[in-house]
């Protein structure tokens, strides 16, 4: 078996239709710079609108809230969430507040309810919202393209990119080395939502002859992709799967905590590549709403304080206006469809 995993999406498919399957950011899911300490500059936008009265959405008693999914650490994410409603409130005159889900599914349904009406949901997540709830994306995050030794796109590397790639990664004394000694291990996934943490791994999985459902000795759905990591460098599980590179990466940075965690887990392998998360509003949410909130969100990427904010949330290093137009999404979604992938379904 290749340490690299070579064969295109479409090739992954065909061998996945003959062996059966399952199914990100992730989810978010992705890598990149260390944040600046620069505050960010929150200066009120020209076009602003006039302040809501009460009971409005955007008024101080009705904000527009913004769900994240949990695919890092929570208290970061809550952190760097509020100081973005902090500082949309100050761009745009309206009120902002934040809900971190307790799951990937959580967010979802809070979109889908209406209780929030911004998403900054992972790429996965996305498309089930989009085929359940319509949700509109407005922005695809853009990340400096973080690599590993195996990666056929290492030229990429530190490039801004709208996609990224997920890896398998396993404990440097459990003797795995390929998709072959995986059977009868222990095997981390982080939600059943995640894109590169449990949707994509499953189906390659599936292609490399491991039915993700039988073949291990036990498996688990660790929360987020720093969990993936610290669980199997612990021992707690023998194998995982994160995006590239949860190792190294500087928003995670484990090796703050685990200094030798690069040389205690040893990567194995690949995914293909993997559109990235941003950001998407419900469809009854105010066209105008929406225009503020993505020039808001883009001026705060375009910002250096408001930049490392952005960092800290998901490694967001800017942001990519995206409409109809665009077919990423839509051309990764055939991909799990021909894989026997529903994500609506997945959504209960």
């Amino acid at each position: 078996m290749n340490k690299r995993l070579t064969f295109s999406w479409l090739a992954l498919i065909v061998v996945f239709a003959m062996a059966l399957s399952a199914c990100g950011p992730a989810a978010t899911e992705a890598p990149t710079a260390a944040p600046t300490a620069v505050p960010p500059v929150c200066n009120k936008l020209p076009d602003a609108p006039a302040a809501p009265a009460s009971g409005q959405l955007g008024a101080s008693d009705t904000p527009i809230t913004m769900a994240f999914v949990p695919s890092g650490d929570s208290g970061t994410i809550a952190k760097a969430g509020s100081a973005i409603a902090d500082c949309l409130n100050k761009m745009t005159g309206l009120t902002y507040s934040i809900q971190t889900g307790t799951s990937y599914a959580a967010a979802i349904e809070a979109m889908g309810a209406g209780k929030a009406q911004v998403g900054f949901l992972n790429t996965f997540s996305i498309l089930a919202a989009q085929a359940k709830y319509g949700i509109i994306p407005a922005l695809i995050n853009l990340r400096k393209y973080a690599t590993n030794n195996l990666d056929p796109d290492k030229a990429l590397n530190q490039q801004l990119e709208p996609f990224y790639r997920g890896e398998f990664i396993a404990g440097a004394s459990t003797g795995i080395k390929s998709f072959a000694d995986l059977k009868g291990k222990t095997f981390c996934f982080v939600d059943p939502l995640s894109t590169s943490g449990y949707i994509v791994p499953r189906i390659i999985l599936a292609a490399n002859g491991i039915n993700p459902d039988t073949d291990f000795k036990a498996t688990q759905n660790a929360g987020s992709h720093n969990n993936v990591a610290i669980a199997v460098y612990k021992g707690d599980c023998d194998a995982g799967a994160s995006y590239i590179d949860i190792l190294t990466d500087s928003s995670a940075n484990l090796a703050a905590t685990y200094p030798d965690i690069a040389t205690k887990v040893n990567i194995f392998a690949d995914t293909d590549r993997i559109p990235n998360d941003g950001v998407q509003y419900i469809k009854t949410l105010d066209p105008k709403l929406q225009a503020i909130t993505t020039e808001a969100l883009l001026a705060m990427s375009n910002d250096p304080g408001g930049k490392a904010v952005l960092t800290k949330l998901y490694n967001v290093n800017a942001f990519q206006k995206i409409d109809s137009t665009f077919t990423m999404y839509a051309d990764f979604l055939k991909v799990l469809q021909k894989a026997g992938v529903d994500p609506a379904s997945l959504i209960k």
